[in-house]
Parts: C-alpha cells; structure tokens; sequence
C-alpha cells in the first residue's frame, strides 16, 4: 500500500522580498518560516528547502542504515547521521554529503564500509538524489 506524505507552503510577496510558511500535514513540527535570504545567506532561525531535503535525507539514511545493520545481524546500538545539502544561488544543489558515526558491536570496519555504501544506495531518498547530486559518505565507528 502506497503512503503519500504531504507538506504545503504558503508564500507572500515576491521571491526576496517576501516570505512563507511550511507546514507539515502531519503535525509532526509547528509550521516552519522560509524566506529567500534564509536559503541565499544563512538560516537565522528560518529554514529552507535544502534543509529540509538535508532532513529528510537523514532520516532515511539512518532508518536504512538501521535496517541493513540487523539483516547482516550486527544491529546498532546508535546512528548519528547528518546530512548537508548544498545550495548555490542560480545552480540549485551542489552536493549532498552524509557523515555517520555509528555504535555497532561484532563489526569490522571493512563490513561496515560496506554495508553502510549498501544503505545509501537503498535509501529512497538517495535513490531519488542520485543521478541529479553527488551524494559522498563519511562512516565511522564509533
């Protein structure tokens, strides 16, 4: 069974003057203020839509990492992953990197390697990135 997972924004004014709000139909978060200036310059306390890419990459990165770790029977204990997506002005995304460090008993480093390249390739949201941004991968043990 398909899940659709809906977010909506509402924008006022033009691109670098205006402003808009993102919601997530979920309620998963109180809606989240966007403007051109947050996403061109610097946050501030605002988002933008790379952000919330580098979010969500994150999350599936880490559930899929999860994932791929106990199917090879070496479950982690703890992922810390972050995810950085990078925007250029008139380009878009650059690149996306992933950086884990992660907690897993009975594992060498060489496995981890490589089911950890496993995981990016089966994330979805990879799989979605992959072929219009580099997407690179820093895994440690941690």
């Amino acid at each position: 069974m398909a899940l659709k997972s809906t977010a909506s924004t509402h924008w006022d004014g033009d691109l670098f003057n205006g402003s808009g709000t993102t919601s997530l139909d979920s309620g998963a978060t109180e809606p989240l203020r966007v403007t051109w200036k947050a996403r061109a310059e610097g946050h501030g306390g605002l988002t933008s839509p790379e952000e919330l890419i580098a979010a969500a990459h994150a999350s599936c990165y880490s559930m899929a990492l999860a994932n791929t770790l106990a199917e090879n029977e070496t479950p982690s204990a703890s992922l810390d992953v972050q995810a950085t997506a990078t925007f250029v002005p008139g380009d878009g995304i650059t690149s996306m990197e992933l950086e884990v460090t992660a907690n897993v008993d009975g594992i060498s480093d060489d496995k981890f390697q490589e089911l950890a390249q496993t995981a990016k390739d089966g994330c979805p949201v990879s799989q979605a990135l992959e072929g219009n941004v580099p997407i690179s991968l820093v895994a440690t043990l941690g």
